[in-house]
Parts: structure tokens; sequence; C-alpha cells
């Protein structure tokens, strides 16, 4: 009968130890999925903040649609300019003073144009299929929007691209992507989605900590 017991035991035991092995090994194997699969989807977010940045550089505002925005790569050009310092007379102090009066100006000059597309992609065209989360079996879209918010009663042009965990991670333990959504941490990424920009914030970063490489260029 003893012998029984502590057979019976050492299967509790055994059993017990597996789960254990598997619970730690399981979250694991989640954290390497998740990184790998956030730092593919930050490749395109970098991508969508910088088309967006120089949308704005050339239009003033930033774009929800990314339709337009691929347009606009295709189509658009820098305007390459140079400023140099010179001086000119002074009109209208030189009347009030009955003597020639200098003033010093800033001048800008057009050197050129440069095409949006090549500057920012070369020969690339990824920007092309940036829009889509690029995780297999994720069919999916990167969501975008753009507007404005008052700042100092100023108007100021804001954007934020970002994808829901519950995409980048459809397939894995529901329990572990719960936990990861609930996550606050400065090693982690916050919150339920991954993103840059921000609909409420003046701001273009990224959500990502630096872990994950730069989340401001």
């Amino acid at each position: 009968m003893k012998l029984v017991i502590q057979l019976l035991l050492w299967i509790v035991i055994g059993v017990l130890g597996y789960f254990l092995f598997m619970s730690v090994y399981g979250e694991v194997q989640f954290n390497k999925i998740k990184e790998k699969r956030y730092q593919k989807a930050i490749k395109n977010l970098k991508d969508i903040r910088v088309a967006e940045l120089a949308y704005k550089d050339i239009t003033g505002e930033f774009t929800g649609d990314f339709d337009k925005l691929v347009r606009f790569i295709d189509t658009a050009q820098f305007t390459i300019t140079q400023k140099r310092d010179t001086v000119i007379r002074d009109e209208e102090q030189s009347r009030r003073f009955g003597v020639d009066m200098m003033k010093e100006i800033v001048l800008t000059d057009t050197l050129g144009y440069a095409s949006v597309k090549d500057s920012l992609f070369g020969d690339s065209d990824r920007y092309k299929t940036m829009m889509n989360v690029p995780i297999e079996g994720a069919d999916a879209q990167f969501e975008l929007q753009a507007g404005t918010i008052e700042k100092n009663d100023y108007k100021v042009p804001v954007f934020e691209a970002r994808v829901a965990k519950d995409v980048l991670l459809y397939d894995q333990p529901k329990d572990y992507v719960r936990k990861e959504k609930d996550v606050v941490s400065v090693d982690g990424v916050n919150g339920p989605y991954l993103s840059v920009g921000s609909m409420t914030e003046v701001k273009d970063v990224g959500n990502w900590p630096k872990s994950y490489g730069a989340n401001d260029q």
C-alpha cells in the first residue's frame, strides 16, 4: 500500500512538473513569436511615419487615406532650397533718416526638385504594401487616421497608424494575448495596440520601447 501511495505521489509530482514546465515554455515561445511579429509590424509603421511626415512637409497636413498617401509618394517632389544671408537697402529707414540705411535679410533660393519616392524609398516599392499587416494569416490592414487637435489656440495636424495586438497575435493562446494587452512597462508595448503617432497628442513617435529599435525615425 505504501508503494502504491509513493507511485501516485511521483505521478502527481510528474504531472505538476510537466504543467509547470509547459506554462513556462509556452510563455517563452509566445514572447519569441510576439517579438518577431512586432518587429515586422514596426518596419511598416516606420515607413508609414516617414511617408506621413513627407506628406505634411509638402501639403501642410497629414492624411488618413492610404491610397492618397501612395499616390503622393508616386508623384510628389521635394523642393531643394538653399538659404543665404544678404544685405539690401532699407527703403523705409532710408527715407526716415535721409541717408542710406541697410538691413540684413535671408533669401531662399530654389535649387531644384527631388522625387519623394526616390528620396524616401529609393528603388524599393514596399510603400505600396506598407498598409498591410505583414503577418502570415492575418488578413488585415493598419488603421490610419488624420486630423487636427487644438494646441495653444492653434489647430495642429496629427495622425495615428496602429494595429491591434489581437490582430498581430491572432493565433496565439488567448490568455497570453490578454496579458500582453494589459502590459504597463518601460520595456514593453503598453496597451492593446502597436502604434505610431497619436490623435490626442502632438507626437509622431511609436509606442514601442528602444529594444525594438528607434521609435522616432
